[in-house]
């Protein structure tokens, strides 16, 4: 499917019925392709409880260990 930016205004809900029949929406500005929007899977998504920082918890470690490591070096060297 194909839609102006126009169309994400007032058209909305038609584009949100194309995602869930899994087609691709092209969104084109003065006619010419700005992006896509493409369907999300429900396999690929990815939970955010599954996302490494939310799992802080988990580990034995003390929030500022685990936020140096995130942080490399550069937090040090300030």
């Amino acid at each position: 499917m194909k839609a102006s930016v126009v169309d994400l205004r007032y058209r909305m809900s038609d584009i949100l019925k194309a995602l869930d029949r899994d087609e691709i929406v092209e969104v084109l500005y003065h006619g010419k392709t700005k992006g896509k929007i493409i369907p999300v899977s429900g396999k690929s998504a990815m939970r955010v409880k599954d996302h490494p920082f939310f799992n802080m918890t988990a580990a034995e470690k003390s929030v500022d260990e685990v936020m140096d490591n995130l942080r490399g070096g550069r937090y040090h060297n300030l």
